[in-house]
């Protein structure tokens, strides 16, 4: 069974960066779309960025656009999202999914990690 792993989250100050990593298991990612997903408390799950590695293909969601890099690992089976300038309102539970093509939707994605906090301090 495909596992997915995120870690990286934590504590930030606003204006600062981190970069949140996702690690999978039974799981060849050159073969499959890995999305990042956030969802803060009393709101939707909401797409951050996806990637089709065997192409280079990639989106950012506007809300972090010129601010955020989603990359995959030479070991192909992790896929890392890069935020800088964080803000408040990106304070939410990463997560990251894996699917077939690339997509903003939620049910696309087949299989999902756990999740990791990001808290922003202002």
């Amino acid at each position: 069974q495909v596992q997915l792993v995120e870690s990286g989250g934590g504590l930030v100050q606003a204006g600062g960066s981190l970069t949140l990593s996702c690690t999978a298991s039974r799981l060849d990612f050159s073969n499959y779309v890995m999305g990042w997903f956030r969802q803060a408390p009393g709101k939707e799950r909401e797409f951050v960025a996806d990637i089709r590695s065997s192409v280079g293909t990639r989106s950012i969601a506007d809300s972090v656009s010129g601010r955020s890099t989603i990359s995959t690992g030479s070991a192909k089976n992790t896929v890392y999202l890069q935020i800088n300038n964080l803000k408040p309102e990106d304070a939410a539970v990463y997560y990251c999914a894996t699917g077939t093509a690339l997509s903003r939707q939620t049910n696309q994605y087949g299989y999902w990690g756990q999740g990791t906090q990001v808290t922003v301090s202002s």
